[in-house]
């Protein structure tokens, strides 16, 4: 097993991990909390309502409770439980949903290079 563990950071590699019980701990909107780093790339958790600002960063979407949309300029992608969608590079969107939604972003770690941005931002690791 390998643990990488800081006062902000917690997360473990080579084991099995519950996404569920990793949930139950997040109590606050809007707040990504990062699970995994692999191959460049970031498995955050997190939970919302409401919007988020528009932006433009690669990600992907996997929701895994709930109901959100991925709002494009040109066009708007429902999702539910188990399903996904990317929104590639430099295409502008943003993420709403009427109700809670538990989601798992993946993402470039690049995006996150900028630390104090982003921890300024809410993003923490679980």
């Amino acid at each position: 097993m390998f643990v990488l563990a800081t006062s902000d950071c917690y997360y473990e590699a080579m084991v099995a991990a519950s996404i569920e019980e990793r949930f139950s701990f997040i109590t606050e909107y809007w707040r990504p909390r990062v699970v995994a780093e692999l191959n460049g790339q970031e498995a955050k958790l997190v939970k919302f309502q409401g919007e988020f600002p528009w932006h433009h960063q690669d990600e992907m979407f996997l929701v895994w409770h709930g109901e959100m949309r991925v709002e494009f300029r040109d066009c708007v992608v429902s999702l539910r439980s188990g399903e996904y969608c990317v929104a590639p590079r430099r295409v502008e969107h943003r993420t709403c949903a009427d109700e809670e939604a538990a989601v798992v972003p993946f993402r470039t770690r690049s995006y996150a290079q900028d630390r104090q941005r982003v921890t300024a931002a809410g993003e923490s690791r679980l």
